[in-house]
């Protein structure tokens, strides 16, 4: 303990000067011995701690993104090299390198706050064995040592001996049971966190080592703490119970305002601002039209909760815009739906030409015709001009024939006008 206690020296004085300050306000309110006012300077160390790390939360999902757009070349490297492990490591490598993704990223909120943990830890052990640490004062280490937070002392820990805790002035069952709630609690948080970003804000389409990384950590992470958990000082337990607590509503907020591509998250997100935009006629917030945006711009590659939400503006007689907003166009409207590409109110939609009729298609089409809302009746094959009275006159002259009669050489209803073929002989 005294090297871990050397290691991390720079940052138990600031550490304790911090609870110290917090201890001043809570004591003012709840009195300077009570568990209260301890237990809630802890709490605000870590909220302290914790909001100076979000720069890094920020960039640890930044990665995790990353490293989630890059499954499906992970994938193809981990087929194509499946029989050589060492290639398929060396491929990775190379990969991440150009991609300027780190697979350990994921890990520095929880990097970043050992030192902090440490000291602390430091700090309560201090408490119990009655050393002054950093800041604490002899007044001060009396004042910790009588805190009891549910009547266990906030230096006591579950492998505590009956005796050291009759010291502190509480009961080894009293301790016992806190600790073990405690440590429940705290591994069902992190089980809990794990959970949720494997089961809503991961695209299972596609499966890599990542993902079964991260599936193995839900199940070690939670062990951990129980085995560890009972050799911390109560202390302790407030502050990673906290800190748990805090990283499971700042992933709910992550998750449900920003979610990973293909995942469920998405696909109830995109429900969501569907139905808000279908309602309001536009997109409202930034952050969803940055989202919008991103859609629009993938065209054909969307997924299928992407094409789901285009389609359900197409319906609502809406389309999606290159710059996240949305237009009421049904003509735009359907041909995003149909294209898989962002299209304007001004893009004319393609009509099919007018089919023409036989006698138009020999004449010369429409120019054959005369004007517009006149037909003319004729329909002979022919191409002469003569008059219809004088074909059958002409037509006998010419054979040698008169005709039978002068309604016979009018064609029928159904028939061809102008000289028939001959039939020819049945034969018998």
């Amino acid at each position: 303990m005294d090297t871990i206690a050397s290691l991390f020296s720079f940052i138990t004085t600031p550490v304790s000067w911090v609870i110290v300050q917090f201890h001043s306000v809570y004591g003012a309110i709840f009195g300077p011995d009570t568990g209260w006012a301890w237990g809630l300077s802890i709490v605000s160390l870590v909220i302290l701690i914790r909001i100076c790390l979000i720069p890094l939360f920020v960039k640890q999902i930044k990665s995790t993104r990353a490293m989630q757009t890059l499954q499906p070349e992970m994938k193809k490297i981990q087929e194509r090299y499946k029989n050589d492990k060492q290639r398929q490591s060396e491929e990775m490598m190379k990969l991440y390198k150009e991609t300027g993704t780190n697979p350990l990223s994921s890990c520095l909120p929880i990097l970043a706050q050992s030192p902090f943990f440490f000291a602390l830890y430091h700090v309560l052990n201090g408490i119990a064995t009655g050393d002054t640490i950093g800041v604490i004062n002899q007044s001060l280490l009396q004042s910790a040592q009588k805190a009891h937070i549910v009547g266990a002392p906030l230096a006591a820990k579950f492998t505590d001996s009956s005796s050291k805790v009759e010291a502190l002035g509480a009961s080894l069952t009293d301790v016992r049971v806190v600790t073990a709630i405690m440590i429940v609690l705290m591994s069902a948080s992190q089980f809990f966190t794990q959970r949720q970003l494997m089961t809503k804000n991961v695209d299972t389409t596609v499966k890599t080592p990542f993902m079964q990384q991260q599936k193995m950590l839900m199940y070690v992470f939670p062990v951990m703490f129980a085995v560890f958990g009972i050799n911390f000082p109560v202390g302790v337990l407030v502050y990673w119970l906290t800190t748990n607590v805090w990283t499971m509503g700042q992933q709910m907020y992550v998750i449900r305002n920003n979610p990973t591509p293909g995942s469920k998250a998405q696909a109830a997100y995109l429900e969501r601002l569907v139905h808000h935009v279908t309602q309001h006629g536009k997109v409202g917030k930034r952050r969803d039209r940055v989202i919008v945006k991103a859609i629009v711009a993938k065209g054909r590659d969307r997924n299928e909760f992407e094409r789901k939400f285009i389609n359900g503006l197409s319906k609502a007689g809406l389309a999606a815009q290159a710059d996240g907003t949305v237009i009421k166009s049904e003509t735009a409207a359907v041909a995003q739906a149909e294209d898989g590409a962002p299209a304007t109110a001004a893009t004319p939609k393609r009509q099919q030409p007018k089919r023409q009729s036989k006698s138009q298609r020999q004449h010369g089409g429409a120019g054959g015709a005369k004007a517009a809302g006149e037909h003319e009746p004729k329909t002979s094959l022919s191409k002469s001009d003569e008059p219809e009275d004088a074909k059958p006159a002409a037509a006998a002259q010419k054979g040698g024939a008169k005709p039978a009669g002068g309604n016979r050489s009018k064609a029928q209803s159904g028939q061809r006008k102008g000289p028939q073929r001959p039939k020819s002989p049945s034969k018998k």
